[in-house]
């Protein structure tokens, strides 16, 4: 049986690395660790963890996915930095939609509450 590689980009396999925390098995333990989990649930159209992992101020009301309108590619993780109840991490992420190619390249915040981390928002390169 072959081993299904995660999409956030470590090489490890899903079950291992992002499924652990989309699952809701565990809970990510490090903002870039919740990030790298939140790109996979995009690639998965998985809207209820989005919305459980972003912080409550700022999730929209709006749906987050789009269906499967959006291919992603990859994502790369260029840096990222924690304290004690925030973070940064900055990241790019490759996709394409209607076969046209794009690049988000994102600073996202993050917020710890109660143990957890939490998306916030990001800033635009």
């Amino acid at each position: 049986m072959s081993k299904t590689i995660c999409p956030c980009g470590t090489n490890k396999e899903f079950a291992a690395c992002c499924g652990r925390y989309v699952s809701g098995a565990e809970v990510a333990p490090t903002a870039e660790a919740l990030m790298r989990s939140r790109y996979t649930a995009y690639t998965l159209n998985d809207e209820a963890y989005l919305r459980a992992t972003w912080d409550e101020r700022t999730c929209p009301k709006e749906s987050i996915v789009d269906g499967g309108a959006t291919k992603w590619l990859g994502l790369e993780v260029k840096k990222h930095t924690t304290q004690e109840k925030e973070a940064m991490v900055e990241f790019v992420a490759r996709y394409k939609i209607g076969g046209k190619a794009h690049r988000l390249h994102e600073k996202s915040r993050f917020v710890k509450y109660d143990g957890k981390w939490f998306y916030v928002d990001g800033i635009y390169e």
